[in-house]
């Protein structure tokens, strides 16, 4: 695939603060990309390097392959939009959205046919006339994006535009916007600290932590086999086992039980296994079926959550979360019972850090 925006060794200091430490980057042309961490992990300011709000201290931003140097924001190819939306309230919808056409000197009639395209493609075509006043937070969320997309910019850079929305208008949001970039199809840079935003709507997620890039891959790779413990830790919930890489394809568990698991760390590294709540299957003592990996614990506390049921269970070295369907009472296990909790090798993996 092309690239759409190229980082190498991007780095941005304000003072002696170290903002963005030597990134490497491409986002594939086409491509809904998200940069998640949080606050002061430097993304923000990563999105406003390439939208040319600020300049690198070192290092080289590019646009399918243009260098933007000190190029200024209104002579890149891209539009920002940002939390604030930033309309003019003296002006209605359709007047907002053309504004930008309009410094330009785009012609007249250009310019209503790119308004009249910009705002069906919102769903705001019953809007046009209405002043930003007059509009939810949502619709007026609709019209920046228009305002953002009228231009056709060859790269949308989005810095946490749903975040002043409250939950259910943000979820409606995630799904609207995933949809419009499916349409348009043209590059979406998006920042959030929102996890569940990022999985939701991203081909590929950036993950960042004090200026750095940890892990670029899908949202599903991020989440089954994140590569290190702060990624594993920011996205959802999960449990560590303290563990030491024994071999290229083994580890042993702090209680000395030994678990094949494929690792790149040298032998007698301190390590951690990381599974996922939802991983982990409950069983009477000694019940777990073979092919797994069993440990032996009492039930701690029990919460039901109306379609699961959250277990807090007691191993001889540690607690473990584990989420299970809320299924029959009869399967369910309560505080006190000795359990078994097993989970597939197949769905760990070995992080560090």
């Amino acid at each position: 695939m092309s690239v759409a925006v190229g980082l190498q060794g991007v780095t941005k200091h304000f003072g002696d603060v170290v903002a963005v430490d030597n990134l490497d980057l491409d986002i594939h042309d086409g491509e809904f990309f998200s940069l998640l961490g949080p606050s002061g992990c430097g993304k923000t300011t990563t999105l406003r390097m390439v939208a040319g709000l600020e300049l690198p201290t070192a290092g080289s931003v590019q646009i399918h392959g243009e260098e933007m140097g000190i190029r200024p924001p209104n002579k890149r190819p891209v539009n920002t939009v940002f939390q604030s939306y930033a309309l003019f309230p003296h002006m209605d919808v359709a007047r907002n959205v053309g504004f930008g056409l309009e410094m330009r000197k785009v012609d007249k009639a250009e310019r209503e046919n790119l308004v009249a395209w910009a705002i069906n493609l919102v769903e705001m075509g019953g809007m046009a006339h209405r002043k930003p006043g007059q509009l939810s937070g949502g619709q007026q969320q609709r019209v920046a994006l228009a305002r953002a997309l009228v231009n056709r910019p060859e790269v949308l850079l989005l810095d946490e535009p749903l975040g002043a929305l409250d939950l259910k208008l943000r979820q409606q949001m995630q799904h609207e916007l995933k949809e419009l970039q499916r349409e348009v199809g043209i590059t979406f840079v998006y920042v959030t600290h929102d996890q569940e935003e990022a999985v939701t709507m991203s081909d590929r997620i950036g993950v960042m932590h004090d200026g750095r890039l940890l892990q670029v891959d899908t949202p599903e790779t991020i989440y089954e086999h994140p590569t290190t413990r702060f990624v594993a830790d920011f996205i959802g919930q999960t449990n560590f086992l303290e563990a030491t890489v024994a071999a290229a394809d083994e580890v042993v568990l702090a209680n000395g039980d030994r678990l094949r698991l494929s690792t790149e760390h040298s032998g007698g590294t301190p390590v951690a296994v990381t599974v996922r709540p939802e991983r982990l299957t409950v069983h009477g003592r000694g019940e777990a079926p073979g092919g797994t990996h069993r440990l032996d614990g009492v039930v701690d506390s029990v919460i039901y959550m109306g379609n699961a049921i959250n277990y807090s269970i007691s191993v001889d070295w540690m607690h473990l979360d584990v989420r299970c369907p809320a299924t029959l009472a009869g399967d369910r296990k309560y505080v006190g019972d000795e359990v078994t909790v097993s989970f597939d090798p197949d769905h760990a993996s070995v992080v560090i850090g």
